[in-house]
């Protein structure tokens, strides 16, 4: 959303490297390379940026990098705009009084809200009244838990997850009435499938950007919530014809077209074939950034042609706060401006650097940059997830 204060050393956001053999110890932090890799920042909630609906801890040893310098910050670039991206949020638990507390997260504006645009995967129901459906895990908020998300930051978060419609069709019900009063956009679920399959249009740095959400996680709520004509639920991407029909409409006209799916299966280090073959049609589609997670585990990032794609963000305010599940970070993109506006469709990806902030989730459940030697051990085990991608580690 904005930079409001400086990145500490120990979160500076390091640059993807190639990836690294199983070596724990990540190299020193340092500016990313490629061309044209420039960064900046814009306040989104300032007059030039603003958002529309289409159509409507634990430590480790590690080598210590060499120190970087004390501290570092987004310079304001207007030829540069920066998206970040981060994991699962919930309200669950010991969590629950964060969601009625509305600056409850606001200490996540120096990291997640750095950015000028920033998104989340919002995994939980937004409701107080509904039944459980048949599962295992049962999450939900009240609505003012948007509020705690947007003084986080977050200026769009998507809702097409597994755990979106857990209090069945009355929990439904209190969502979509919570998205139409939300201070933030919501996507990827819906009234009916129009709804569902609806783009965000966030505005920053001149460039409209369209955001999609959607899942692919095979259990109930896919298969009993999958929004569809006059139907409410969430957006599917099984199978993936929905979904690339909006994502090819929305790049011939908007300059940047993002997707936030839910895919995967848990607890998995690398993606799996769906997930990949996902990634591939969105990306022959036009969607220049596909970001995912459902796995609860950091899974590795990089370029598929002219597509950034990270397969899986982890947690990130969670209630689990031992590692692996506590691992967790900050995705920050820089995308060419200029290039956006010119519509050059030439193969050469938008998204020019990219950068990744280890972070840490708290026994408070909310994720903080750790030190040193934890940075870099979290940094090497970043570098291992991108070994089996099969992603490019710089653009085109």
């Amino acid at each position: 959303m904005r930079a409001l204060a400086p990145l500490a050393a120990a979160g500076l956001v390091v640059a993807l490297t190639a990836a690294c053999s199983g070596s724990a110890a990540a190299p020193a932090a340092s500016t990313s390379t490629g061309s044209r890799t420039t960064s900046g920042s814009s306040a989104s909630a300032s007059p030039s940026s603003s958002a529309t609906t289409a159509g409507g801890s634990s430590t480790g040893s590690a080598t210590a990098p060499a120190s970087p310098s004390a501290t570092t910050t987004l310079p304001s670039d207007p030829d540069v705009l920066t998206m970040a991206f981060a994991g699962d949020v919930h309200f669950e638990d010991y969590l629950a009084p964060l969601a009625r507390d509305p600056q409850g997260l606001a200490e996540l504006r120096s990291t997640l809200g750095a950015a000028d645009l920033s998104v989340v995967n919002l995994e939980t129901a937004i409701t107080e009244r509904g039944t459980k459906i048949g599962k295992e895990f049962h999450f939900r908020a009240p609505a003012s838990a948007l509020v705690t998300v947007q003084n986080a930051g977050v200026d769009a978060v998507s809702m097409a997850n597994n755990h979106g419609v857990d209090y069945g069709p009355v929990g439904l019900q209190d969502t979509l009435a919570a998205k139409k009063s939300s201070p933030i956009p919501v996507v990827g679920i819906g009234a009916d499938e129009a709804e569902a399959y609806a783009p965000a249009v966030l505005s920053a740095k001149g460039l409209k950007v369209a955001v999609f959400g959607a899942s692919e996680v095979f259990e109930m709520t896919l298969a009993r919530y999958s929004a569809g004509p006059g139907k409410g639920g969430i957006a599917s991407a099984a199978p993936v014809t929905r979904l690339r029909q909006a994502v090819a409409a929305a790049h011939r006209k908007y300059d940047v077209v993002v997707v936030v799916l839910h895919w995967g299966l848990d607890y998995q280090k690398c993606p799996d074939n769906l997930s990949a073959e996902t990634a591939q049609a969105l990306a022959e589609a036009g969607a220049d950034v596909i970001v995912g997670g459902h796995s609860h585990r950091v899974n590795g990032a990089g370029w598929l042609g002219r597509s950034y794609v990270a397969y899986g963000l982890g947690n990130f305010v969670w209630w689990r706060s031992h590692e692996p599940d506590s691992r967790s970070g900050v995705l920050t993109l820089s995308l060419d401006v200029r290039r956006a506006k010119a519509r050059a469709d030439d193969g050469h990806s938008l998204v020019r650097k990219a950068g990744w902030t280890p972070m840490l989730i708290g026994a408070d459940g909310i994720p903080r940059r750790p030190g040193t030697a934890d940075t870099a051990r979290l940094m090497g085990l970043w570098n291992q997830a991108n070994a089996c991608t099969g992603l490019e580690s710089s653009p085109s």
